[in-house]
């Protein structure tokens, strides 16, 4: 065959190729946990949820994502039916499960909220003593002390909204969550006069996104976290910051 002829298809397929790269969907499932990623009208929407669409959109991938219950999104990716979990915290022992991809989506500072007529202050563990905490199922809580005090009992709710709900109606002492996501459900549930939280934090911790081991998401990965690392040093990063930051709560 001759050379120019060989020149032709080479880059033919290199055009194929490049065509099909950018029409790969990645398939994600995720809790809801606002202002991160939720449900709007029926549309996704939430800070980590436009963050990993525009980074996969630079990088020419679309994104398909689904609601799940945590333990279910789980699930999910074991058997294959996903392609990675959006905002999971990275511990070692899910390492053989998943590659987490390297640069962080947000930082997140787990608080214990109470309500503003039946407040617990917290400074130590001594002082949860005989509470009920709501925490949510199959979460992760990177303080040690706190995940397996017996000083207190846990309790579990469907949703993020449902343990807030149980706060005020004082079905439990107090309720585990990130600060912004806390303030944020309380804003869209009208509760912001009615909670507050303890400024001492129980711990801070990191959202990343979660991939299944194989040769193709290993490479996204890397992309991936090179693209969201310049994304963070643009406007449109520091904009999506200031629209889903927490609300001012009122004061007491």
């Amino acid at each position: 065959m001759p050379l120019i002829q060989r020149q032709i298809i080479a880059t033919f397929l290199l055009t194929i190729l490049s065509l099909t790269a950018r029409s790969e969907t990645l398939r994600l499932v995720t809790e809801a946990w606002a202002p991160y990623v939720y449900e709007e009208n029926g549309q996704a929407t939430g800070l980590d949820y436009e963050i990993t669409r525009e980074v996969l959109r630079r990088l020419g991938v679309g994104l398909e994502l689904q609601f799940l219950p945590w333990k279910r999104c789980l699930l999910a990716l074991e058997q294959g039916q996903a392609d990675g979990v959006l905002d999971i915290f990275h511990l070692p022992e899910r390492e053989s499960q998943m590659l987490f991809v390297e640069e962080p989506l947000s930082e997140v500072e787990l608080v214990l909220f109470y309500a503003r007529n039946r407040p617990h202050p917290y400074r130590r563990l001594e002082d949860l003593r005989g509470l009920v905490v709501g925490i949510s199922p199959g979460y992760w809580y990177n303080d040690e002390q706190f995940r397996t005090s017996q000083l207190f009992s846990r309790e579990e709710a469907p949703t993020h909204e449902a343990n807030l709900g149980k706060l005020v109606r004082h079905r439990v002492d107090l309720v585990l969550n990130d600060l912004r996501a806390g303030l944020f459900l309380s804003a869209r549930l009208g509760l912001l006069d009615q909670v507050d939280y303890n400024r001492k934090a129980i711990g801070h911790d990191r959202l990343y996104l979660g991939l299944r081991h194989t040769p193709r998401l290993e490479r996204l990965a890397r992309d991936f976290s090179d693209e969201l690392r310049r994304f963070k040093r643009e406007p449109g990063y520091a904009q999506l910051q200031r629209r889903y930051a927490a609300p001012d709560r009122p004061r007491p």
